[in-house]
């Protein structure tokens, strides 16, 4: 065989096989960006998915759609207000624990549409918050499904105080930021 020959072979061999790297290293990044900015979420979706393709891709529209909107921290009044609001919810469920819960669920779905999220239906909540908060969702589905039984009157007095303490990782990583530094105040 000739030189000619083996170097036309061997040539699209090692083209096809950088390829076949390239394309393996970058969907490995793909991956592990999707790890990190999901948390425990990335796992759930993927579980719950036909495949790991279509969770990456449904994972990747949720970061187009989180991209699109205009999530914001709130100005430092509206944060003390929130804090106050939910000291009252607190202290309410001492005496009415299944209506406090109700509060709990309205005021965070409250600081949720002032950050600038869509407050259209749980699911797609959950989705929105899952690009920046994937890590404190597991509380916040705790949370919702003792709020759904408390609607039926089915909850008993110690969940309803575990969805309150759900809750409030909710409400916190919401009020906080995610717990990204606040921008300066002049």
């Amino acid at each position: 065989m000739s030189t000619g020959t083996l170097l036309a072979i061997i040539i699209p061999i090692v083209v096809v096989l950088a390829l076949a790297a390239l394309a393996v290293s970058l969907t490995m990044r793909r991956r592990r960006h999707l790890r990190e900015r999901f948390g425990p979420e990335y796992e759930r979706t993927v579980e719950q998915s036909d495949n790991r393709l279509t969770a990456e891709r449904e994972l990747k529209e949720r970061e187009r759609r989180h991209d699109a909107l205009d999530i914001k921290p709130l100005p430092p009044v509206s944060r003390d207000r929130y804090t106050r609001e939910w000291s009252s919810v607190q202290e309410e469920f001492v005496d009415q624990p299944q209506d406090a819960v109700h509060d709990a669920d309205r005021l965070v779905t409250s600081l949720m549409h002032d950050r600038g999220y869509p407050t259209e239906g749980f699911d797609q909540q959950m989705k929105d918050l899952s690009v920046e908060h994937g890590r404190t969702l597991e509380h916040y589905r705790a949370a919702h499904e003792v709020e759904s039984l408390s609607n039926r009157s089915q909850a008993t007095t110690e969940q309803l105080r575990g969805a309150m303490v759900h809750y409030r990782a909710v409400f916190e990583e919401l009020l906080s930021d995610g717990g990204r530094a606040q921008p300066a105040r002049s």
